[in-house]
């Protein structure tokens, strides 16, 4: 049964409209059956994968000008995973992943509001190996840094997924997590480079930060 409230919504992103279907805002929460329970998933967290964050918007601006030809795309921690409905519009092969229950439904929901073939998902948590979900040579998420424990985490979980030759955007509103995540990239072996974003959203709400650019 549905306790939460939804809302609808068209984002533009390199000029091309795609319709949205995500919460209504952070408050929301169903949990009836204790799926999100019982992979750790609080209350209080339960409602932040179903909103297009502002770095979402500023990952999808920013891949959707990449050179796509041939690659294999992974999104982490895809929540709406908006940067995953813009490259599969693009014809990217993309796989897009997360470990909330709703991501999957959310995002083929929206793959069908938007007329498009269905997506490819793989359940992504980052303390778990998932050996489906393989090797690629681009690797994208936003705003993945917000706890701590995500530094080593989230680098041990891309190395594990990067082909030989691969690249990495992470897109990081100032989390705070940043230079201990970039340490443990960098001893992985991979160089790096950033630059800066700054956004206001529909409501003039600020949001700073960093593009994270990783290779090896």
């Amino acid at each position: 049964m549905q306790d939460y409230l939804l809302k609808h919504e068209t984002i533009t992103v390199n000029k091309i409209d795609y319709l949205i279907r995500s919460l209504k805002d952070r408050q929301q929460f169903s949990d009836n059956e204790q799926l999100a329970e019982d992979l750790g998933i609080s209350s209080a967290t339960w409602a932040l994968f179903g909103v297009v964050w502002p770095s979402s918007r500023v990952l999808a601006a920013t891949v959707c000008l990449f050179e796509m030809d041939g690659k294999r795309v992974l999104e982490i921690g895809c929540g709406i995973a908006l940067s995953s409905i813009v490259l599969h519009q693009m014809g990217v092969d993309i796989t897009a992943s997360d470990y909330h229950p709703l991501a999957r439904e959310f995002l083929d929901k929206n793959i069908l509001g938007n007329k498009m073939k269905p997506i490819k998902f793989q359940t992504g948590n980052w303390e778990v190996e998932n050996l489906l979900l393989g090797d690629y040579d681009l690797i994208i998420g936003s705003d993945v840094l917000y706890e701590p424990a995500h530094a080593k985490s989230v680098s041990d979980f891309i190395d594990c997924h990067s082909s030989a030759d691969v690249e990495v955007v992470i897109v990081d509103p100032n989390r705070g997590n940043r230079a201990s995540f970039t340490k443990k990239m960098i001893a992985l072996g991979y160089t790096h480079h950033f630059e800066k974003f700054d956004v206001r959203d529909a409501d003039n709400v600020q949001t700073r930060g960093r593009i994270l650019h990783y290779q090896r």
